[in-house]
């Protein structure tokens, strides 16, 4: 199994729209680790590590979102497992 980590940055209207719940939704039933936040400039980040196929499918989801949301923009990069299982909230940053 080959094993993937990304932090992803989701613009658009993404912010009062159950976004973050939702992500933890789809990211916990894909078997990922990582977590989601609101950032200060109305984006969302999130940071998904697990099975690359299913990382590669919570990407993709990402450009749907939950209804509500109007995504715009989903920039992907590179990013460190989160050494901690689970996948959970963060506080806004």
């Amino acid at each position: 199994m080959s094993v993937s980590a990304v932090r992803v940055l989701i613009e658009g209207q993404v912010q009062g729209v159950w976004f973050r719940a939702w992500t933890i939704q789809q990211a916990s039933a894909r078997g990922l680790d990582g977590w989601v936040r609101n950032r200060n400039d109305g984006t969302v980040e999130a940071l998904f590590s697990g099975a690359a196929d299913a990382v590669e499918a919570m990407v993709k989801a990402c450009w749907e979102g939950p209804p509500g949301a109007r995504v715009t923009d989903v920039a992907v990069s590179p990013a460190d497992a989160p050494g901690e299982p689970g996948f959970r909230h963060h506080s806004t940053g």
